[in-house]
């Protein structure tokens, strides 16, 4: 099986210029703008407001992937407006067809009128027959019966498949006959199967070709619209077909297909005057092979982390050839993911970058290949408990919208700096709670790399005690939390852009989060801070309980640094006497646990922590235990079996399985293929930087030959040469088969394109498919 899947990279780095006035008085001069995108009428993406500027520069970038057929790639500038809905400036729409043409290329666009009657995708298909017919009183007239059997690619509305309805006329200078079908729900592509009829006059003349009288059969059209049902509220226009009745022969059925159309074949005023917008797009299409293809490139991929040094593996060389490209980790972090080779690898690369890395305060700073791999992973893993932390206080710092602006230059008239100081602390108390409380949640995978990079932090800097929470808080606070709380939208965690005043909210928030999360002392967290506003605001922090919490987020002591835990208790649990109770002895005695890293035992006197204290160690630590189960027994041992599931040995299996890993997820949705023909493509991408290293690899200097200068290999990670280009070679190999794989696919579509046009004479342009859609 052979697949085309297509994907879009869009950098919105574009500006607008001359943007045209909307209406109201001053608008132009006071335009606040954003730009969305569309695939057909479906938005996938909003920039940020710009405020007040016809010259806007948007400096956004945007990557997707597409998941369905589309006809149609659309910008739309939009004027932001508070009391009313956002009033579209213009648009720029381009063709599926003509992404080719752009792609890699920066242009000009000038904006189009947006007319809501104008916004139409789809097509429909109709059989139509005009017939001779005796009327009742035996004269002879003529009727038309109108197939509608089906549509394809209805527009999405507001995301959702549509429920679409048809209206079909007769229609002429003197009349308009409408009929309806039904509404088929929840659906882009809809099969009707309606017949309707048509009486053309009701007065005929029997001649040998027909001869309307009352009616002039030149000016009658078929009409068909569809119509989205919106229930309670105004049905929403989906397009149009019109179809002459003369082109109809007698008694000859007329089947096509029909491009809906806009209303009135839409309003074409000129784009001149609404002013331009300036695009760089980046259109891909992945050609995957059958997974056959691919094995050889995912064994080499998936062996990475064992081979040694990790420098000269497969995975490590993709990032070291493609450091500036930020999509070239991705399909790799994904493969290694599904295939459960993640922590071995991104263990191996963290210590390769420790090893290079001379003061501990810098730890994991960088933009390694390390930190984009755990980047990648927390944003693939961590999506759902970054949403069950997050979301419901950003919903509500959102929705609440309180002022929280302490800068005095800043400050509008009016605002209390006392009461905005309040509600920010207010907001920073409750999203950091929420995320020292959240460890529970932490899925097992990250805290698998967690705590790898403690162990390693600590193996290479024993004399720092702090260490082994810098290498983690680097990542969880300062790469994960703060930068969801900074762009929630980015994360899902909110459908758009927060407005500019909310949007400054998070950004104290998150550089407050920041700095609380950040591993130091204190002296260096306020010297982080180069506003004097931030420096006065985070003393309201300078608590010792606060670098506690952070400290115990997650509780992952590496096992060269155990050290014992306080006891922690919990109250009300009895010891039962099993058998039959001699005369006057107690069935149940009251006992008090203690839990150590070491141990868990019980004792007769009460100890000093509380039971939700010694739940949550318990929670953490058995997390994080290497060898965890994946079943359990929910019920207990008692007279020779479990009373769960009735087994005899008391060390037979759990019958339940303990919490799903996310791991397992992901495994449903990581197309390896896909994954593997992405980085197929790069490495082709890449090729003059892979000859490059493989020669750096050959040449003398690198075997310890005469000195040449060294930056003709210093751009690449090479500890082992022949270890590095042995691995070039099997990649050089690989990607040969791969592109021979392609060649002899090519070659067979090229010599099956000819019959395929030709095979359905209803998708033939110059036969009876319909109008053809207009320029946009």
């Amino acid at each position: 099986l052979i697949r085309s899947l297509p994907g879009l990279r869009v950098p919105v780095s574009s500006e607008a210029k001359n943007l045209g006035s909307v209406s109201g008085p001053n608008r132009q001069r006071d335009l606040c703008t954003f730009c969305t995108i569309s695939l057909d009428q479906e938005e996938v993406f909003r920039t940020k407001v710009f405020d007040k500027s016809v010259c806007p520069f948007y400096g956004e970038d945007f990557y997707f992937e597409i998941p369905r057929p589309f006809q149609c790639l659309s910008f739309y500038v939009y004027a932001k407006s508070v009391f009313q809905r956002d009033l579209p400036v213009g648009k720029v729409s381009i063709r599926k067809d003509d992404l080719c043409k752009y792609s890699g290329k920066e242009h000009w666009f000038g904006l189009q009128t947006v007319d809501p009657n104008s916004e139409v995708q789809g097509k429909v298909h109709l059989e139509m027959r005009l017939s001779e017919v005796i009327t009742e009183n035996g004269s002879t007239g003529q009727h038309i019966s109108v197939r509608i059997i089906e549509c394809k690619e209805l527009p999405l509305i507001s995301g959702q498949n549509c429920d679409p309805y048809a209206t079909v006329s007769l229609v002429g200078p003197a009349r308009s006959d409408q009929k309806k079908t039904k509404v088929k729900k929840k659906t882009s592509n809809p099969h009707f199967e309606e017949t309707f009829f048509f009486e053309v006059t009701r007065s005929y003349s029997r001649r040998t070709q027909f001869n309307v009288e009352e009616e002039d059969i030149e000016k009658l059209e078929i009409k068909v619209d569809l119509w989205n049902n919106e229930n309670l509220a105004q049905d929403v226009f989906l397009g149009e077909t019109r179809v002459p009745v003369k082109i109809l022969q007698s008694d000859h059925i007329h089947k096509a297909w029909y491009l809906l159309q806009p209303k009135g074949n839409g309003n074409k005023s000129k784009s001149d005057d609404l002013g331009s917008l300036r695009l760089k797009l980046t259109y891909i299409e992945d050609t995957v092979l059958p997974s056959a293809c691919y094995t050889p490139l995912c064994t080499l991929l998936l062996k990475s982390p064992d081979v040694k040094p990790i420098s000269a593996s497969a995975a490590h060389i993709l990032g070291d050839i493609c450091r500036e490209r930020y999509e070239v980790v991705l399909p790799m972090v994904r493969l290694l993911l599904h295939n459960n080779r993640f922590v071995p690898f991104v263990s191996a690369v963290a210590a390769l970058e420790l090893d290079n890395t001379q003061e501990a305060n810098t730890i994991f700073r960088g933009n390694s290949l390390a930190t984009r791999c755990i980047d990648d992973m927390m944003k693939i893993v961590g999506k759902n408990y970054l949403s069950v932390t997050l979301k419901p206080v950003i919903d509500e710092i959102c929705e609440s919208n309180k002022t929280c602006e302490i800068d005095p230059i800043k400050l509008k008239e009016g605002d209390n700096v006392e009461v905005n100081k309040e509600n920010l602390q207010g907001y920073v108390q409750k999203v950091f709670s929420s995320i020292t409380q959240s460890s529970s949640n932490c899925p097992p995978l990250m805290c698998d790399v967690f705590r790898s990079l403690r162990h390693l932090a600590c193996k290479r800097f024993p004399g720092d005690p702090h260490v082994q929470y810098s290498a983690v808080s680097s990542f969880v606070f300062l790469r994960f939390f703060a930068v969801a709380v900074l762009s929630p939208h980015s994360f899902q965690l909110r459908s758009h852009h927060p407005d500019p005043e909310i949007s400054r909210t998070l950004t104290l928030i998150s550089k407050t989060i920041q700095t609380l999360g950040s591993w130091g002392s204190l002296s260096k967290k306020l010297s982080s801070f180069k506003e004097t506003y931030m420096y006065d605001f985070f003393k309201s922090f300078q608590e010792e309980k606060c670098i506690e919490k952070v400290k115990k987020v997650f509780f992952f002591p590496p096992s060269h640094t155990q050290r014992s835990i306080n006891g922690f208790i919990i109250s009300n649990v009895q010891k039962r006497a099993q058998g039959r109770k001699p005369p006057g002895m107690k069935t149940f005695k009251k006992r008090w646990l203690r839990l150590t890293n070491r141990e868990l035992s019980y004792h007769k006197h009460k100890g000093e922590t509380s039971s939700l204290e010694w739940l949550e160690v318990l929670s953490q630590v058995s997390r994080c235990n290497e060898g965890r189960l994946a079943t359990f027994h929910p019920s207990n041992y008692t007279s020779g079996a479990w009373q769960c599931c009735q087994s005899l040995s008391s060390n037979a299996p759990g019958c339940k399985p303990c919490t799903t890993t996310m791991l397992a997820n992901l495994q449903l949705d990581i197309d390896c293929d896909r994954e593997a023909e992405r980085i197929f493509s790069l490495l082709s991408a890449n090729d003059t930087k892979l000859q490059s290293m493989e020669d750096a690899c050959a040449s003398l200097a690198v075997y310890q030959g005469p000195q040449r200068e060294p930056e003709e290999y210093s751009k690449f990670t090479i500890q082992e040469p022949k270890e590095t280009f042995h691995t070039l070679k099997q990649l050089r190999n690989i990607m040969e088969e791969l592109q021979r794989q392609h060649n002899i696919r090519n070659d067979f579509f090229n010599m099956e394109t000819p019959s395929r046009h030709t095979a359905n004479p209803n998708l033939n342009p110059n036969s009876d498919y319909g109008p053809s859609i207009p320029n946009l």
